[in-house]
């Protein structure tokens, strides 16, 4: 079974968090929390400041760690870690169809990748 190492940011401003919208693969259509693959070589911060960088053209500070999730899908078993992190420029989706800031309480009124709906329950526990 193939394993993928991946890091997601929660990007919070002014209360509310950044969901986007896959705009290709398997999950299209689906929304998520931003992020992608870990390079050889690189830290999980590294990782997610390069991934924001090549899927939204921003740039993001990495605050603070928030949570590890596993997750197992037919073709592949994931492991995400997720990071609270502040948007330091204006977003550009590059691969994403679509991105809405959702309050706490606006957080299910978008169909969210499976695993991501950890860290969903994750941010209403806070």
């Amino acid at each position: 079974m193939k394993e993928l190492y991946v890091v997601a940011a929660i990007i919070k401003k002014d209360n509310k968090i950044l969901a986007t919208q896959r705009g290709y693969g398997e999950f299209e259509g689906l929304w998520e929390f931003p992020g992608g693959k870990i390079e050889e070589g690189e830290t999980k911060e590294e990782a997610l400041i390069r991934e924001i960088k090549e899927e939204l053209n921003a740039d993001i500070k990495v605050d603070e760690f928030a949570l590890d999730l596993e997750w197992q899908y037919p073709n592949f078993y994931l492991y995400m870690s997720c990071f609270m992190c502040s948007l330091e420029s204006d977003i550009e989706l590059l691969e994403h169809m679509g991105a809405k800031w959702l309050s706490l309480d606006d957080l299910d009124s978008v169909e969210w990748i499976e695993a991501d709906i950890k860290a969903v329950n994750y941010l209403k526990n806070l």
